[in-house]
């Protein structure tokens, strides 16, 4: 079993549905999300982050908005990081005054 996981920007994107790769609730859902703010969140919950900027989603392939490896930490899972991503990410924005 691989140490790390993915994260693109799209698991929790306002703008698309569960069926066009949203994977956290549309209330936790954030609006123009970029990589680099998910790293940065990432790493305030004390996960290793990278951005790999050259990636694509597969169900977005025409768009390259990158994508973030995390590595693994104990037993949490992928679906239980996004929703504390998600929870982190709201966060950071209210602190910067941003939506």
């Amino acid at each position: 079993m691989p140490d790390h996981f993915y994260v693109y920007p799209a698991y929790l994107a306002s703008g698309l549905s569960r069926t066009g790769g949203r994977r956290v609730p549309q209330p936790e859902s954030l609006p123009e999300l970029t990589a680099e703010e998910i790293v940065t969140a990432a790493k305030r919950l004390g996960f290793r982050a990278e951005v790999e900027a050259d990636k694509q989603y597969p169900r977005r392939f025409f768009e390259y908005a990158g994508r973030v490896k995390v590595t693994k930490k104990g037993a949490m899972t992928k679906a239980h990081f996004l929703k504390e991503l998600a929870t982190e990410l709201h966060k950071q924005r209210a602190a910067a005054g941003r939506k």
